[in-house]
């Protein structure tokens, strides 16, 4: 398990250690992806929190789990992409991890983003 904190980290220091961590726990995981998906949650949690964020990588025998804490109560909203302008994030997330959960934490939020070990990458750790 991987956990870095603000303020302490950002957006570069976090893809560091997620591809490290990925490379040494979970090769079978799409690096670009992951490393897309940490960065993006990084940037949001900075940019829409005025406080703390906690990122957290976990690999488990069946899934690779990236996740980031905040002290927004308030959900990721998907928005209309504009060109330059942003709104591609969450719809990026959402499409790039095969799962995506967000739930509320006492003070805060937590999203989730989830990636199955393929069948294959099963088979082979067998």
């Amino acid at each position: 398990m991987v956990v870095l904190d603000s303020p302490l980290e950002d957006s570069a220091t976090a893809r560091e250690a997620a591809a490290d961590y990925v490379a040494r726990h979970c090769p079978w995981a799409d690096l670009d992806a992951v490393l897309l998906v940490v960065s993006e949650l990084v940037a949001n949690a900075v940019r829409h929190t005025s406080g703390w964020w906690r990122l957290t990588l976990l690999a488990g025998r069946e899934e690779l789990v990236v996740e980031i804490d905040d002290s927004s109560d308030q959900p990721p909203v998907p928005r209309e992409p504009v060109g330059g302008g942003g709104g591609f994030g969450w719809h990026m997330v959402q499409r790039l991890a095969g799962r995506v959960e967000v739930r509320p934490l006492p003070e805060g939020k937590r999203v989730r983003a989830i990636w199955p070990r393929p069948a294959e990458a099963k088979a082979k750790a067998n």
